[in-house]
């Protein structure tokens, strides 16, 4: 078992307070459930209670595992910390909204068009100065020339492949708005939008934009606000949180997983859902992208159902049959997918953690740096970070985590790090539960505290900060330094 003392961290007391107290760095399994068994993931019926065709869930449904629009913290579930715990800083890391497909996703010929004429893709530069010239509003719209002979493959439409919908914009404005509900309105943690809120807020996008067309309607949800606003991105091709940076070492690992003994019996005992989807769509049998997994008809069927559309038929002679994709082919897909992100993520033993630790270990230190300065009080630090990703970030994150149950995070998945501090007296002594700096950390996964599988860490809901950042900082090291030397290999995974 590898542990790590959390006098190897560096907080606000001096080592010596925390001597003695270890937290483990090793793998643990996720709970056995019917996501992570293959044979459940072939022959099960639906899809575990999980919602496919709309972004809507009911009150007394919320929490339920939605792909069009995952649960996120609202004020009717959310749970109040005990009124001695203070709340001081609340980092959070999501995945997009729902989109249209990406193109490589597409079938060779796809039996219908995918249009976006209900909204703007706005791309234009103009001088931050209210004195300098001034931009018109110019945004995309696709077009098909007449003229034009080369008709491209797959998707046909005026949408772009991927964008962010007109639902997946309308469900990034709710979800920022429920997030005011929370944070201001219920907790009083974020100022008041008539209030100087830009200086005590910070958001984060990937290279890809999808996430800035998330950004700006969350942003609209949260404060009200049309106005100007940065967005934080790194960049390409070092970019932490999609995430960019190379990592050979990592990249290797996932390789290996995915080409492993229990990944060639998925794929050996999926080739009859393969044969019968292939039949319908027209994909090659021999087309490797959509048969080195099941994501490729995953994307594919699961945005169609997200946005109300109906499943593809098979074209004969350029006309839909009568021979189409049924509800239950597509549950079929929407298990082997989820099946296939807990192995990938969780149940390939040791090295599910180790690539995940590679490949995301830098997006990791740059967290447990904020909650540092937090605690500290660093004088012009946000006090709220909001970063918009994509389900490899998220992926990554949960398997750092070690959550218990993994699933394929879907769109909107939320993982909210909450820093408290407890305001009355703090004991210095053994109980590992007590922390000696007094600071506190709860996740929430889905809006609901977020259970590991790593014993040091379980059910994450008031664990001493030390915890966490023993556990971080044994992993990927104080401000990453271990990171380049596990992806360059010349420190063991």
């Amino acid at each position: 078992m590898r542990s790590l003392s959390r006098a190897c961290i560096a907080v606000l007391l001096p080592a010596s307070a925390v001597c003695g107290q270890t937290v483990d760095l090793s793998w643990y399994p996720p709970r056995q459930t019917d996501i992570n068994n293959l044979t459940a993931a072939l022959n099960s019926e639906g899809v575990y209670g999980f919602i496919f065709n709309t972004s809507e869930t009911a009150d007394n449904l919320y929490g339920t595992y939605n792909w069009c629009n995952m649960p996120h913290v609202r004020k009717t579930e959310y749970v109040k910390a005990p009124e001695e715990y203070e709340l001081r800083y609340v980092e959070i890391i999501q995945r997009h909204h729902k989109r249209t497909p990406y193109a490589s996703n597409a079938f060779p010929v796809e039996p219908y068009q995918w249009n976006c004429d209900d909204q703007g893709l706005f791309y234009y530069g103009q001088p931050l100065s209210d004195e300098g010239k001034q931009a018109a509003e110019g945004y995309w719209r696709g077009f098909a020339s007449p003229i034009n002979p080369f008709v491209p493959s797959g998707w046909i439409g005026t949408c772009s492949f991927p964008q962010i919908t007109t639902g997946g914009l309308d469900d990034s404005w709710t979800h920022g708005e429920d997030l005011y509900g929370v944070y201001h309105e219920l907790l009083g943690f974020l100022p008041g939008r008539g209030d100087d809120w830009r200086g005590k807020v910070a958001y984060r996008v990937t290279n890809n934009v999808i996430t800035s067309q998330v950004a700006g309607m969350l942003i609209g949800g949260t404060w009200g606000t049309t106005d100007r606003i940065p967005l934080l991105i790194e960049a390409a091709g070092v970019d932490s949180l999609e995430p960019q940076y190379g990592c050979r070492a990592g990249s290797s690992l996932f390789n290996d997983i995915r080409s492993g003994p229990g990944w060639r019996e998925h794929l050996d005992r999926g080739a009859d859902l393969f044969a019968a989807l292939d039949d319908i769509s027209g994909v090659p049998p021999g087309d490797a992208g959509f048969h080195a997994s099941f994501d490729h008809y995953f994307d594919n069927l699961s945005a169609r159902q997200c946005h109300e559309k109906p499943l593809p038929c098979k074209l004969v002679g350029g006309r839909n049959s009568t021979d189409c994709i049924d509800q239950a082919l597509a549950d079929a897909v929407y298990r082997m997918g989820q099946w296939e992100y807990s192995h990938v993520y969780r149940d390939a033993n040791e090295a599910s953690l180790a690539a995940s630790v590679a490949s995301y270990g830098v997006w990791i230190a740059e967290l447990s740096a904020h909650l540092r300065d937090a605690m500290a009080g660093k004088e012009g630090a946000p006090i709220y970070m909001h970063n918009i990703a994509h389900d490899g970030s998220t992926s990554r994150l949960l398997s750092i985590l070690q959550v218990d149950v993994m699933v394929w995070p879907g769109m909107g998945t939320e993982i909210v790090f909450e820093l408290y501090r407890n305001r009355g007296e703090v004991e210095t002594h053994e109980n590992e539960k007590t922390s000696e700096s007094g600071n506190y950390v709860r996740v929430l996964f889905g809006g609901q505290t977020l259970r590991s599988s790593n014993p040091s860490l379980g059910q994450i809901d008031m664990l001493p900060i030390e915890t966490l950042l023993a556990y971080f900082d044994g992993l990927v090291g104080k401000d990453a330094n271990l990171v380049k030397g596990k992806c360059d290999g010349s420190i063991p995974l």
